[in-house]
């Protein structure tokens, strides 16, 4: 049997693959978001009606809502707070209606479907809580259908490495446990590497490599805004 030999050069245009970066991105800060707004929900509905700050914490945010129900509403609904999962959502479907015919109709539709299952539930008795959960296993169904319909390798490895470049960044953020942190960023590290060299989305090893010492060593902790800024910096003079 002959041997067929694959050479990874980019076939796609540099427009596409920065829209299917950002789509990854936004995908993944959405369905971030979503989640650990419904751990902070319990939190603060069972402990501690203030616990909201330190979220806003984590972003640099000041508290300018002064109740946590009208926090919630503002970053789960509303389109204008670009921390929102629905500005999120609003993002990555701009995205993909440029990109339907490189990621399928049918993936595109359960981005419609989470867009619409977000604005149906704002006004409804139970909203806040209504909204979160089946939001997560809309996305869940985003992203198999995403990989089970786009044959263009190229283009899901940078969705995929978009959607965990966006993760590390949002875990680190929030705090989360430096296992899971470390497990994702690993995983980064693999989508990383199997993005062409000839592409705007081709690393720098000089960043990655300062970004996972911090991570294995959890220097980290305690100097988040300077992993957050290697992150910023993975593509810099990366592109060949």
């Amino acid at each position: 049997m002959d041997t067929v030999t694959i050479e990874r050069k980019s076939n796609i245009s540099t427009e596409h693959s920065s829209r299917i970066y950002w789509l990854g991105r936004y995908t993944e800060r959405a369905f971030t978001t979503l989640k650990s707004l419904e751990r902070l929900y319990d939190k603060v509905i069972d402990r501690d009606p203030e616990h909201y700050k330190k979220y806003l914490d984590c972003f640099g945010l000041n508290d300018i809502y002064g109740d946590y129900k009208k926090f919630f509403r503002s970053f789960i609904f509303d389109k204008d707070n670009c921390c929102s999962a629905a500005y999120s959502l609003e993002r990555a479907y701009d995205n993909g209606i440029v990109l339907r015919e490189e990621i399928s109709t049918d993936a595109l539709a359960y981005l419609q479907l989470a867009k619409d299952k977000l604005e149906s539930s704002e006004n409804t008795p139970q909203g806040l809580v209504v909204a979160m959960m089946p939001l997560e296993d809309i996305l869940y169904g985003f992203y198999g259908c995403f990989a089970d319909h786009v044959y263009n390798g190229e283009i899901r490895d940078i969705f995929f490495c978009a959607k965990s470049v966006e993760r590390v960044e949002l875990y680190i953020r929030l705090k989360y446990r430096s296992e899971k942190i470390l497990s994702e960023s690993e995983r980064m590290c693999e989508f990383l590497k199997r993005i062409p060299e000839n592409t705007p989305y081709r690393y720098n090893e000089k960043n990655l490599e300062g970004l996972m010492k911090m991570i294995y060593s959890k220097e980290y902790i305690g100097r988040e805004s300077e992993a957050i800024s290697l992150i910023a910096r993975l593509f810099d003079g990366g592109a060949i």
